[in-house]
């Protein structure tokens, strides 16, 4: 009777799964299916199958200008972001400071506040040091924006390197910076890679922030949002979204392989345990 129930509720559990996964991916899937369709409408039955609205993604000069500064400023906030990430997650771990800690979780505050408010925030602060919206602007608030994300995975990698290893080159006479230089960035060299392509990502793909920083030179999602106001230009618009999904799954699924590979490259060596033989001798063998 309780395997029965046991069973009933993991076929309830499934089925729950299924359907969310169903309404959560399926919009996203039909924007490539109606890419291809030879109407301007995103409506059933289709009309046929072109490649015409990739073929309009050429040679458009506005698109070309957005594209540019999204690839400029995702590069920039990523770099920020990366290389802040590094520091407040090491000195989070190995500060053994009350200030390094709460720096650190005030650099994760922002995944938690909803993304209008830090938009406000940052034009009313942009506009009383001076800057105003701009592509400065942009990217100060891009890096704020990726900086939790960069902070998550540098902390989990320096976590994951044994202390023995940062502890024998104290012990060796190495400075901390030197450590720090010669030893931990070294080893966490395949995070560090994976924290910068995904703030590469959010960045490139942020809107909200853009929306109230940007000036005279928008980029590529604020690009989309203006055109979605002309209905002809929506098949084009969801070729140009087909292209970034495509672009933005494959930098997101090499930054996860990367990221498990330095895991498991930091992962402790497994020790090396005897085994008595039958004639009484002793043989290593990996436990």
């Amino acid at each position: 009777m309780k395997t029965t129930r046991t069973q009933r509720d993991g076929r309830w559990l499934g089925a729950y799964v299924i359907a969310y996964l169903v309404f959560l991916y399926l919009p996203v899937l039909l924007i490539p299916l109606f890419s291809f369709n030879n109407s301007i409408q995103a409506a059933f039955p289709l009309q046929g199958l072109t490649l015409q609205w990739y073929a309009t993604l050429f040679g458009n000069s506005a698109l070309t200008s957005a594209l540019l500064n999204s690839l400029v400023i995702g590069v920039i906030a990523a770099t920020g972001a990366t290389l802040c990430g590094i520091t407040v997650s090491y000195m989070d771990l190995y500060g053994r400071s009350p200030l390094a800690v709460t720096i650190s979780g005030i650099a994760r505050l922002p995944i938690l506040i909803p993304g209008v408010i830090v938009g406000i925030s940052l034009l009313i602060l942009i506009n009383l040091i001076g800057l105003g919206p701009s592509r400065v602007a942009i990217v100060l608030g891009h890096i704020l924006v990726a900086l939790p994300t960069t902070v998550v995975i540098m902390r989990s990698r320096f976590a994951a390197i044994p202390k023995t290893i940062r502890e024998a080159a104290l012990d060796l006479g190495a400075s901390d910076w030197t450590t720090f230089r010669r030893v931990m960035l070294p080893l966490s060299l395949p995070a560090i890679v994976s924290a910068f392509m995904l703030a590469f990502l959010i960045s490139f793909d942020e809107f909200i922030v853009v929306f109230f920083l940007a000036g005279t030179e928008p980029t590529l999602p604020l690009y989309i949002w203006s055109q979605l106001r002309f209905p002809k230009s929506l098949p084009t618009v969801m070729a140009l979204g087909t292209s970034i999904l495509a672009v933005s799954f494959v930098i997101a699924a090499a930054a996860e392989i990367l990221r498990h590979r330095g895991l498991a490259a930091a992962a402790p060596a497994v020790p090396l345990q005897p085994k008595q033989t039958k004639r009484g001798e002793l043989q290593w063998h990996s436990t």
